[in-house]
């Protein structure tokens, strides 16, 4: 009987022992491997794969509904970002998508004064900075020869006999004339009556400063005449160039100063004035062209690259955030919340008034919130992943 006793007493003591420890175990914890996510455990310890440590993990079952709890690790790894909500100065703006595009009347076509062979050509990419007085092309005419030779028998004619009949003097004038209007310099012509060496080709020049466009020939190609070579540009000032539906054209008038932003240089502040509107739509759209002047401050900018046409209209009070940290759905706008201890709650709010990089709240938010500003969407992807749907 007593042993009988005795070993109840053990079982019962066991099975508490076994209640007691059940009891630490928290079922809404799990640690977990970032680098094999496959490992699942629901005690502190390092991964039997990597061997590093593991990551404690709630699943969300002692949250509120649109409540989310991150680790240290994952909100560096998302980098996940909050600031206050301050109330602020925002002003109705609209805008326009745009191109940066070379000023066509900073533009210069070096073409061939007359027909022959490009032996060398020292110019062969678009973007190649040129500066005034470069060589950039050698170039073989029998014609160009010819009239080279021309002008250095007629000066040394000029020198060695007199006639009455014939002004050599007068024909060295003419031939100079003529060979200054097919592209060579007066410092060429100088060392040729110098040297009285006609050589095998001749050399053109750039006349003047800036950045190649196009090139429109190879070594060996035969041009004729007026047969374009390359395409310069200066761009110290660049076109802002946007296609505007003709609904919005009344925001816009010649003359008129509006804004210009880049998105791959943010910390530029570019002013300009609209250029010019195209009295003419688009064949087979109701689309204009508008074109904006801005200067090129450090000669940053390129052909091509993205641009936005801002013109400002009335400004108004209100909380504002970035644009980033407002989510959008069919449900319509919504925020995280940070509410300490790495919580975020998802809340919904009521936007107004937008500009490029930011958006009035009216309703759903007070001054002195905490509102996630980078990596929303993160935040917003494991809230789907641990809950299975998206906060409401």
């Amino acid at each position: 009987m007593r042993y009988i006793l005795q070993s109840l007493t053990l079982m019962i003591l066991l099975s508490a022992c076994k209640q007691d420890n059940s009891a630490l175990v928290d079922p809404d914890v799990y640690y977990t491997c970032s680098m094999d996510p496959q490992v699942v455990a629901y005690e502190p310890g390092s991964c039997p794969i990597c061997k590093m440590p593991l990551t404690l993990m709630r699943k969300g079952k002692g949250m509120k509904a649109g409540e989310i709890q991150l680790t240290d690790q994952q909100i560096q790894l998302g980098n996940i970002a909050y600031d206050t909500v301050r109330s602020g100065a925002i002003g109705e703006e609209t805008a326009f998508t745009a191109t940066l595009s070379a000023d066509l009347t900073k533009t210069y076509t070096l073409s061939a004064r007359m027909a022959g062979r490009i032996d060398r050509l020292y110019v062969k990419s678009e973007g190649d900075k040129i500066t005034k007085g470069q060589r950039i092309y050698d170039l073989y005419s029998e014609e160009l020869q010819a009239s080279k030779q021309e002008y250095v028998l007629a000066l040394q004619k000029q020198k060695t006999q007199q006639s009455a009949l014939v002004d050599y003097g007068e024909l060295a004038r003419q031939s100079r004339q003529k060979l200054l209007l097919w592209g060579l310099s007066d410092k060429q012509l100088d060392e040729l009556a110098k040297s009285g060496r006609v050589g095998e080709h001749s050399s053109f020049f750039s006349p003047d400063n800036g950045y190649v466009l196009e090139v429109s020939q190879e070594e060996g190609a035969y041009v004729m005449d007026g047969s374009p070579v390359i395409r310069l540009a200066d761009l110290s000032g660049l076109w802002v160039e946007a296609q505007v539906h003709v609904s919005q054209l009344g925001s816009l008038r010649p003359g008129q100063s509006v804004a210009a932003r880049l998105p791959d240089f943010p910390e530029l502040s570019l002013r300009g004035r609209v250029d010019f509107v195209n009295p003419e739509l688009s064949a087979g759209s109701r689309l204009n062209l508008v074109r904006v002047a801005i200067p090129n401050p450090g000669m940053q900018l390129r052909p091509g690259l993205p641009a936005t046409i801002v013109v400002p209209g009335q400004s108004q009070q209100a909380l504002t955030l970035p644009l980033s940290a407002v989510l959008r759905s069919g449900g319509g706008a919504q925020v995280w919340l940070y509410e300490g201890d790495n919580t975020f709650r998802s809340i919904a709010v009521e936007t107004g008034l937008e500009t490029a990089d930011r958006v009035a709240i009216s309703a759903g938010l007070q001054p002195g919130d905490v509102v996630v500003t980078s990596g929303a969407y993160l935040l917003q992807s494991e809230y789907v992943i641990k809950r299975g749907a998206a906060p409401e």
